[in-house]
This record gives structure tokens, sequence and C-alpha cells, in this order.
């Protein structure tokens, strides 16, 4: 008779939707949940007991979830947490990064987006967080991310929160940011989770972007039959059966998509690096702004 180990999660502050979602992705029999009213209890709880995935509270702050976090991973470096807030600023998602949360949920997000992301964490066999913050402000970010499609969804979901673009252009650069992000994880680094792909996220005024570096030799477009881009004008489904030929699995419209999503695709010398450009709409000026702005009759000198 083989023993089976049964799995410890933490939860604090559940209310019954969060519970009902538990229950239909952290199986009965195979996990056993831990519910704790307060931080302070999560944190007590872990004293005792090491629990494989711990999530936070969405009625605490993320400034709270995070000294939490930092506090556990001193003595759990390995524990899983994914924040759950009602309250965050892009400067406490990094800070969550930092602390190598696993993940962060803070503006409306549906069901299954969560239970997505826990399904990632349960599923991986090992984890040792593998995005590095290299550099970050909310304006400028830097990072190193390994190599695989599970991190790029972990990622994906801290840029979401951190990004305080318009909705309508958030998505759109969200979805170009992850077909190039795959595309540099896929062929230029293998998917090789000892290799890395370089990040760069820069906000301005009016415009972001996002520079892809992958650690491969690159590619010209003669290389890549095995993408839409490469189709010639009277067989838009070619590269679909070099594709099938290659081994490859469906898509190959990475490039054409963000083409269609951002403004600029702009790829350099050896096609290993790649930048993404989206430009936004002119903020609206503040009347009062604007008055305080209006050039000012010069004064008259006095004469005698």
């Amino acid at each position: 008779m083989s023993l089976f180990i049964v799995r410890n999660a933490l939860v604090v502050d559940a209310d019954q939707i969060l519970k009902d979602l538990l229950a239909t992705v952290l199986k009965p029999g195979e996990w056993a949940i831990h519910y704790v009213p307060t931080n302070n209890a999560a944190l007590l709880a872990t004293v005792s007991k090491a629990f494989e995935l711990i999530i936070t509270g969405e009625r605490t702050s993320a400034k709270e979830d995070v000294t939490l976090l930092r506090k556990i991973r001193a003595t759990r470096p390995h524990t899983r947490v994914i924040i759950l807030t009602h309250e965050s600023t892009p400067e406490d998602v990094l800070a969550a990064m930092r602390e190598h949360a696993f993940s962060f949920f803070s503006k409306s997000y549906a069901p299954e987006q969560l239970a997505n992301m826990i399904q990632l964490a349960i599923d991986a066999p090992t984890w040792d967080d593998g995005i590095e913050l290299c550099s970050a402000t909310p304006e400028w970010i830097h990072l190193e991310v390994r190599c695989q499609v599970r991190t790029a969804d972990r990622l994906l979901q801290f840029m979401k929160e951190i990004t305080d673009i318009p909705e309508e252009e958030r998505v759109q650069v969200g979805m170009a940011f992850r077909e190039m992000l795959l595309n540099a994880m896929e062929h230029g680094g293998g998917l090789d989770p000892r290799c890395y792909v370089e990040v760069e996220y820069v906000r301005a005024k009016r415009m972001v972007s996002c520079r892809i570096s992958d650690p491969g030799p690159g590619f010209t477009l003669d290389e890549i039959s095995h993408a839409a881009i490469a189709n010639p004008p009277n067989d838009p489904v070619h590269h679909a059966k070099v594709r099938d030929e290659l081994g490859l699995r469906p898509g190959g419209f990475g490039i054409l998509m963000a083409q269609s999503l951002v403004d600029q695709v702009i790829y350099n010398q050896d096609g290993n690096e790649v930048l993404l450009v989206k430009y936004l709409d002119q903020p609206k000026e503040n009347p009062a702004q604007k008055e305080q702005a209006q050039p000012q009759p010069a004064a008259h000198p006095k004469t005698a």
C-alpha cells in the first residue's frame, strides 16, 4: 500500500466565492486547505507548518501583504505566495516581484484567471521564481525571464498590474508583448529553462515600449518560412504546411499579430531583439494648468 502525501495550502480571509473556486482547483484528498482570518494568523501558522501555496486576503492592502510575504520567505523561501489585494500601486507590484511573489491580483479579474494561476503554481514540480528584476521603477523596468511558458504567463499578470494605460491599449500591448515574448522563448531560447530572455518596459507620457532580447542567434525573414509574415501573397496558409513538416505547434502569426496591435515592431540587425512601440492619445489638459500656462502680458516699464 503506497502512502499518498496530502499537500497544504493556507488562505487568508477567504470569502465564499474564493472558497468555492479553491474547491474546484485544489482537489479534496490531495490538498488540505487551512483558512485563517488575518495576516498575523497566517504568519503564526507558517512557523509550525510548511505550506506549498499561500493566498492572501483581498481586504488587506498590497503593502501589508508584501510585508507578510517578506516575513514568510525569510523562513520558508520556496513557498508560492499569490497576493490578492483591494489596494495597490505599481510600486507595490514591483515590491512583490522583488520578494518573489508567485503572482499578484488587484484589478478586476475573472475567477478563471485566478484559477489558472493557482493551477500553474501547484503544477510546477520545483520552483525558484524565474523572474529577476535587474532594476525597476514604474516608468522603466528591466528584468530577465526564464524561457518557460508558465513563467511568461506569470510575468504577463505582473505587467498587467503595473501598466497604467487605458484598457484598450493595455489589452493590445499585452497581446503583442505575449506573442513576441513567447517567440523569443521558443525560437531564441528553445524553451530551455537554463536560458533567459531580457525584457525592458518603458512608460513615457504618450508612449509605451517593450524591448525583448533573446539568447538565440537571430533570424532573417528568408529563414522564417514557418511564420505567417513570410507567406507568399498567393498562399496565405503556406506557413502552416511548413510548421507541420517541421513538427512545430500550430501558430506562426505572432509577428503579424503584433504588427496589427502596436504602432511599430522593430527588429535589430541580427533578429534576436525586438522593440514594440505603442503611442497613446494625448492626455487631456487640466483647465487650471492651461490657464497657468498662458503667457502673461509683459509689464509696462514705469515712466517718469
